[in-house]
């Protein structure tokens, strides 16, 4: 039985990018994060020490999203080396990383990159 945890629109605001202005003025980043991990008995018994805590996987992303990258790359691969190191249960990490309104050459709405198992 696959058990799953999807923690998906986490907004956040960081300084992405190569541009100059980019480190200047920010802009506003979504994460989603898709874990596989066993969390059965927290099912059972109701117990969330069982589980992953929702709340510690934000917290990675917000602090990873608040260092500084040219590349959202770099941040994507911070949060799921993080994922994978500090919670030894879990059996495949999707990460998500996508930038709204990047700044190009053109109407476009966003731009992602994701990393996974």
């Amino acid at each position: 039985m696959i058990q799953t945890i999807n923690i998906e629109g986490i907004k956040l605001y960081g300084y992405h990018g190569c541009l100059e202005e980019e480190a200047k003025i920010g802009a506003n980043y979504i994460v989603d994060v898709y874990l596989t991990t066993n969390f059965m008995e927290a099912a059972i018994t109701d117990d969330l020490s069982k589980t992953i805590d929702y709340c510690a996987i934000y917290e990675i992303c917000k602090k990873q999203v608040s260092i500084r990258s040219k590349l959202i790359e770099q941040v994507c691969l911070r949060i799921y080396t993080q994922i994978k190191t500090d919670f030894d249960t879990i059996h495949t990490v999707h990460v998500r990383v996508t930038k709204l309104l990047p700044p190009m050459n053109g109407n476009v709405e966003k731009v992602s990159v994701e990393i996974k198992d």
